[in-house]
């Protein structure tokens, strides 16, 4: 049964993983048969963010508590997980990929990573095992990998010119698609970069699932 690892980051578009990208990345793993093993940094959101009104909140949230909310409290720290732990890497999207994994929302393509994040993603890559990524995870990905590494987020010319900026290389992909860099395991699809229903962000996420698992089968 191959183990793969789900990274999220918080709990809602706005300010953490988006909740319909990461159900449905679980849900194809699940129907594939796949292990999970659910995982966040475990470090205060960058900020909280009032889903009804879209308004910044007075609070402090933790990322790997707020994770667990998607996980069902069945969820690891990021720093006790290692590259032998997992058979692959799924990074689901929202605005928590850009402000709690990395600051990428802020500084674009001058964004700093996660420490967590950098080693398992680093180590996993190392590994030659492959990576998933999901609406705006490609742009923190580009940072990390570089190396042209083949990446899409849809057709967003501002992210795509910073995933070009940070040595990867964008390829523009409709939001039912996928693109497939072979040799470096990478896939990725726009979801709600691009989606404008949950239908149109699924049928990409379960073809990356899908191809995903292939990678691991070799």
């Amino acid at each position: 049964m191959p183990r793969i690892g789900v990274v999220l980051s918080g709990c809602g578009v706005n300010d953490g993983a988006e909740i319909h990208e990461s159900v449905i990345t679980m849900l194809e793993l699940d129907k594939a048969g796949a292990e999970m093993i659910l995982m966040a940094p475990n470090i205060d959101q960058l900020h909280v963010i009032n889903h009804y009104t879209g308004q910044e909140m007075d609070e402090y949230r933790n990322v790997l508590v707020e994770s667990a909310r998607i996980a069902r409290g069945n969820i690891k720290d990021m720093a006790e997980v290692s590259s032998g732990d997992v058979d692959a890497l799924i990074f689901p999207g929202g605005f928590g990929v850009a402000k709690n994994l990395s600051d990428y929302a802020m500084t674009g393509a001058n964004c700093s990573i996660n420490p967590d994040v950098l080693r398992l993603t680093k180590e996993v890559h190392q590994d030659c095992k492959p990576i998933g990524v999901i609406c705006i995870a490609p742009a923190m990905m580009a940072k990390i990998l570089g190396e042209d590494t083949e990446m899409t987020i849809g057709f967003d010319e501002q992210t795509a010119n910073d995933i070009d900026d940070m040595g990867a290389k964008h390829i523009t992909c409709p939001v039912k698609d996928i693109v497939i860099d072979t040799e470096k395991k990478v896939v990725s699809t726009p979801a709600y970069m691009e989606a404008k229903s949950i239908k149109e962000a699924a049928e990409g996420i379960s073809k990356l699932v899908a191809e995903v698992l292939k990678m691991v089968a070799g």
